[in-house]
């Protein structure tokens, strides 16, 4: 007959509670959540954008020609002085070549007479391979010559088509040549705030510039204009007229202003939707 030991039973249990406190204890346990936790995202790359877009992209030249020293020193009319309070307003500094403005580029006799003054540079994208370009309105505005500069350096003269209103900010402009890259147009409906996007123009005449961002805002009323696409890519003058991107390298809006009181970049710039 078998008598059970107390304390040979208390030994016993303790160290078979010990080993299964053990095993708990040293069994990893996975969250209910990790599985669900949102993976970090590697920023976007931009280059096979800049491939596929940049080719599109033009510098856009103006040129204003002075008739005569009477038309020279009447003040200018009031398209140019509504120019000014533009530039005033949204850049923060004088229009360039205005007059008394310092550092306006002297002016050139051409062999019909004429003065010719360089009035101002811009940007713009190519719409179909025949020549068609899109740009800002007050890119080319009272220009009396447009000069078009592909990203291969060819030199065009442009005609200006059409500009529709001056709330619309928008110009087509056409050259002659054929088979030339061109841009397609994406579906602003379906944009989102915080997506990526991506702007290429002419800064300051530095041509194919490529910046970044984000959608800052959608439908951003100014009061004077149409309702922009609102971003924080860096767009400063010489970029009007170019084109807004999306990821899926289409166009979704013209990049046309700034928020700015000092001239320079602020984070705030704006853009025409490209279906309006």
């Amino acid at each position: 007959m078998f008598r059970l030991d107390s304390k040979n039973v208390r030994s016993g249990g303790l160290a078979v509670a010990l080993a299964i406190a053990g095993a708990v204890a040293f069994t990893p346990v996975t969250p209910a959540h990790a599985q669900s936790a949102p993976q970090p995202r590697s920023l976007p790359d931009f280059t096979d954008l800049v491939d596929q877009v940049g080719p599109a992209v033009v510098n856009i030249r103006t040129v204003e020609r002075a008739r005569s020293l009477a038309s020279a020193g009447s003040g200018g009319s009031s398209q140019d002085e509504e120019m000014q309070e533009f530039f005033r307003r949204f850049f923060g500094v004088p229009m360039p070549n205005a007059p008394n403005t310092p550092n306006t580029p002297r002016q050139r006799p051409n062999p019909r007479g004429e003065e010719e003054t360089p009035r101002g540079v811009g940007s713009g994208f190519i719409l179909t391979p025949d020549g068609f370009v899109m740009t800002n309105a007050h890119v080319v505005d009272g220009a009396d010559e447009v000069i078009v500069t592909l990203p291969d350096k060819r030199e065009f003269k442009a005609k200006v088509i059409g500009t529709p209103d001056k709330r619309t900010d928008v110009a087509v402009i056409k050259i002659e040549a054929t088979g030339l890259p061109f841009v397609k147009i994406g579906d602003v409906s379906k944009l989102k705030v915080g997506e990526w996007v991506m702007a290429i123009g002419s800064p300051f005449g530095l041509e194919n510039t490529v910046t970044a961002g984000i959608i800052s805002a959608k439908g951003r009323d100014t009061g004077d204009y149409l309702p922009f696409i609102q971003t924080d890519v860096a767009i400063n003058p010489g970029n009007s007229g170019g084109p807004l991107i999306n990821m899926r390298g289409e166009v979704i809006g013209i990049n046309s202003q700034i928020y700015s009181r000092s001239g320079g970049f602020m984070g705030i710039s704006f853009a025409i939707p490209i279906d309006r």
